[in-house]
């Protein structure tokens, strides 16, 4: 056999060497340092920890010619100046146990020394109470006075000079200035007392003042828009406090560009929180569709670890169960309320004053006692004969084939009595306002104090039926089916190890999964709503979800689905004529029911027209 070629026979080996300080830091560099918008976040978060109230960010040419950060903060003492640029050097932390609970923006001491190590740095600093201020190069190390003010200016110029080949990797200006203003713009947020202003080639791109409320700050920074269209969000579970705002699901948008989170002030991008909201809006969300939100969670430092990431993006929580049950539990309980209200509550400005409306048919009709086909009893008694043919239909557009119903369908009936304070109130102020009359067999027409409203009446009473179900079986423990031969499958190491650690939590779930062998488990029971279904799958989905997140909701998302699917069959269909009384019932219904503004499929319920609107597709008062 002939010898490998010269070019492919193995090397000698070699020896183990320290790394000469200069590749430590080009290294380390490389690690906090991506373009210019990661200078920018570090800088900011000095200058946040030194207790600054306005800062001031200029760029050239994106940020590659020159980045400076400008606060009005503590500011640095002479004799710590050149300490400052050197590796792992910071005085916000002296020990593990502060390193275990960090409450700084900035930790971990190797920013400005990275930063240095492959551009030119120069620092300007004068400390409280300090006779003057001083300048420091980085190049250098000279130390010179210089004329300031209180706090701190830091100058980064020509950015990967020493590096050019990452310097190629660079976008262009215009995109790296788009990111160096979302850096700014994730730190505002964080801090609404804290003034910003960015600069750009000596023109002013973006400027956010102080603001007394973080409502007032989202407005400036996300737009008035993302604030009208979005509810509060506010829950405390023990140790945990979640804040903030979500966008109602008709905000949602087909990118995840408007979704802020952040831990103690931090931005993060985290997967127990990103799953967390996003199975909080998966009841009410259509299809892909992305959510936006700014939400804030207040944490103990000491159940949080915030050092699992050079660049602080990343953290991992103690108890991360906690955590998502939480954040989830927060939005879903936001959302929950029906928006109806609003329209009441904010009342438009019509051009001309709409007539008095006339005197509303009685609307209240017996509750039915809606059943499921397991354990809530008899499903045939979801739609009792009753039927009151007192008030005439109303229809509209409409032929006599699509008005007449199917023989074989029963007749419609409101599903629960809306509360004392809705049936009590007057009829003007009734949120979804009076029915007037029924358009193709499919929408109905109402009106309310700011005009006309239309609603989907399958997709609403399809909600309401929903909610009514799931309501009956959250009453009730989740009971469980034993399978007359035990379901058994290969399971990985992770899903025995789950499986095994959390052998007191499945029984809760309905779930009886032991092991059979060493790499086998065996699935003895499970939920007797989802006894038709695959236990196998049920049970990676459970024992995957409970490594990592809250293994409830994937139970509860299969019985949503059933009880979905319940509903859609349930739920009055179109090219049904309905009476006035039974309009007016599904609207109050509406008004009481949680989530009614969308189907169980994420789709709108109903859409309001304002006098306005209406005056404006004819042209009145033009």
């Amino acid at each position: 056999m002939s010898a490998l070629p010269s070019s492919t026979a193995p090397e000698m080996r070699r020896p183990i060497r320290e790394l000469p300080d200069e590749l430590i830091s080009q290294i380390a560099a490389g690690e906090v340092v991506e373009r210019p918008a990661s200078v920018i976040r570090e800088l900011l978060d000095n200058a946040l920890d030194a207790g600054s109230r306005q800062i001031t960010v200029r760029l050239s040419a994106g940020g590659v010619r020159l980045i400076s950060v400008e606060d009005d903060g503590t500011g640095l003492p002479r004799d710590e100046l050149p300490l400052a640029l050197r590796r792992h050097a910071t005085s916000k932390i002296t020990s593990l146990h502060d390193l275990e609970t960090v409450g700084t923006m900035g930790f971990r001491g190797e920013a400005l020394a990275a930063i240095n190590a492959i551009a030119e740095l120069s620092i300007q600093s004068r400390f409280v109470g300090a006779d003057s201020a001083f300048a420091l190069d980085g190049r250098t190390g000279e130390l010179r006075p210089v004329a300031r003010a209180n706090g701190t200016t830091v100058e980064v110029r020509e950015l990967f000079f020493a590096t050019p080949a990452r310097r190629k990797f660079l976008k262009t200006d215009a995109t790296e200035l788009a990111h160096c203003i979302e850096a700014v713009r994730r730190h505002a947020l964080a801090r609404p007392d804290v003034g910003f202003s960015i600069w750009h080639e000596g023109r002013l791109v973006e400027q956010w003042r102080a603001a007394a409320t973080l409502e007032q700050r989202l407005a400036d920074t996300l737009g008035d828009d993302f604030v009208k269209h979005s509810v509060a969000v506010s829950r405390e579970a023990g140790p945990v406090r979640v804040t903030g705002r979500a966008g109602i699901p008709d905000a949602a948008r087909s990118r995840a560009d408007q979704q802020f989170f952040y831990v103690n002030g931090r931005f993060v991008r985290d997967k127990v929180l990103a799953h967390a909201v996003r199975s909080a809006y998966e009841d009410v969300l259509h299809g892909q569709r992305q959510p936006v939100y700014a939400l804030y969670l207040e944490i103990d430092p000491a159940r949080v670890d915030v050092n699992v990431h050079p660049t602080k993006i990343e953290v991992r929580f103690r108890d991360g169960r906690e955590v998502h049950q939480a954040v989830r539990h927060a939005i879903e309980d936001a959302l929950a309320a029906p928006r109806a209200g609003d329209a009441v509550a904010a009342p438009a400005e019509p051009f001309f004053k709409p007539r008095a409306l006339p005197e509303a048919a009685s609307w209240t009709q017996p509750a039915i006692p809606f059943a499921s086909e397991r354990g809530l009893g008899d499903a045939a008694a979801m739609w009792p004969a009753y039927r009151n043919e007192s008030a005439t239909p109303v229809a509209l557009g409409t032929s006599d084939a699509r008005a007449t119903p199917a023989p074989a369908m029963p007749a419609f009936v409101p599903t629960a009595q809306a509360p004392e304070s809705i049936a009590a109130a007057p009829e003007g102020s009734w949120p979804l306002g009076r029915a007037l009359a029924q358009l193709q067999g499919i929408y109905i027409l109402a009106e309310n104090s700011q005009g006309l409203v239309i609603v989907d009446m399958h997709a609403a009473h399809e909600r309401i039926v929903y909610e009514r179900l799931k309501t009956q079986l959250d009453g009730a423990s989740i009971a469980s089916q034993p399978l007359l031969i035990p379901a058994t499958f290969a399971a990985t190491p992770q899903e025995v190890a789950t499986a095994e650690a959390c052998a007191a939590v499945l029984p809760s779930l309905g779930l009886e999964i032991s092991p059979f062998s060493p790499r086998t488990l065996a699935v003895r029971a499970v939920p007797s709503t989802l006894a038709d279904g695959d236990p196998v799958e049920l049970a990676r989905s459970v024992l995957a979800e409970l490594a990592n997140h809250d293994a409830s909701t994937v139970v509860q998302r299969a019985q949503n689905e059933l009880l979905s699917t319940m509903a859609c069959h349930g739920a009055v269909r179109a090219n049904r004529k309905l009476t006035i009384d039974e309009m007016n019932g599904l609207l109050r219904q509406m008004e009481a029911t949680e989530r009614s503004d969308q189907c169980n499929h994420g789709r709108p319920t109903w859409r309001q027209l304002s006098v306005r609107e209406l005056d404006s597709l004819f042209m009145r008062g033009r």
